[in-house]
């Protein structure tokens, strides 16, 4: 699978009128972003990318600030060569020591996770990702059964086996990040993670006690509906991805819809994570 690189550079841009950009780039198909000098970069699969959407957005902000951007085709091994250059290990609350498989086994810390990141997005460096961990790290996982949606390299869902959770259902669209998810949970010696390539149509129809989805807001709200038929009474979501105005308060009017309450929300730089529960 091949990527295209975006290279975005601005004359002034503030903070907030680049988080709107990078999250409507999100919903043209981008799925990871990081920041370059003047601007940031960001990679979306060749084959999902139209070049007169994203000038079309463009133009959309013209008012707002000046872009110029470049683009470049990103092979899979140079991105692969990419992720292995910049993949440091990474420690969450002190207890969980996520690392690659070219990195030394620290088994001083109760939680270690082997990540081979691949083209996958999920390492937990990304705030969303980290933020959905730290849920985890303090949630009541034992015996609890888990939906896993957008579940990148499947780090959530390893992390969650190692708490003691009884089985889960891990899903992404993406065929890399399907195979990433099998691979790692090899690495991480987890032998109760089902995988399955799709979106909301191939959710099995089963009872879950907790749902994870760090996708982005409008999947989200695409797919809250298909949650709540899934999830038990009582049962929790934990949802990241997104930005807290205005896109938590869209979240969570359209969980209330379906008895969804919302509970709390973390807060990483411009990223949210919240928890809802079925009511």
């Amino acid at each position: 699978m091949q990527y295209i690189k975006a290279i975005f550079k601005f004359k002034s841009i503030e903070d907030y009128q680049q988080d709107l950009l990078i999250s409507d780039l999100a919903d043209l198909g981008f799925d990871t972003f990081e920041d370059s000098e003047g601007g940031f970069t960001g990679f979306v699969i060749k084959e999902n990318f139209n070049e007169q959407e994203l000038k079309q957005l463009l133009i959309n902000y013209a008012e707002d600030f000046q872009t110029n951007y470049t683009l470049e085709g990103v092979a899979d091994e140079n991105w692969n060569a990419e992720w292995e250059k910049n993949f440091s290990p990474l420690i969450i609350d002190d207890v969980c020591y996520v690392r690659a498989t070219f990195h030394e086994p620290q088994p001083s810390y109760p939680y270690e996770i082997v990540i081979d990141p691949k083209m996958a997005f999920g390492t937990g460096h990304h705030q969303t990702t980290t933020m959905m961990m730290q849920y985890l790290l303090a949630g009541d996982i034992k015996d609890k059964s888990i939906l896993d949606m957008g579940c990148g390299t499947g780090i959530l869902a390893i992390l969650a086996s190692k708490l003691g959770a009884k089985n889960l259902m891990a899903i992404d669209y993406d065929d890399i990040c399907f195979e990433s998810t099998i691979e790692n949970a090899t690495l991480n010696h987890v032998e109760n993670l089902s995988a399955l390539c799709g979106s909301k149509e191939v959710i099995p129809d089963e009872q879950y006690d907790i749902i994870l989805a760090n996708i982005n807001r409008n999947i989200l709200l695409d797919q809250i509906s298909r949650y709540t038929e899934v999830l038990k009474p009582e049962g929790k979501i934990f949802f990241s991805g997104f930005y807290l105005d205005p896109d938590l308060g869209m979240i969570t009017a359209e969980c209330a819809k379906y008895g969804i309450k919302y509970i709390d929300h973390k807060q990483n730089s411009d990223w949210v994570a919240a928890q809802f529960e079925k009511k």
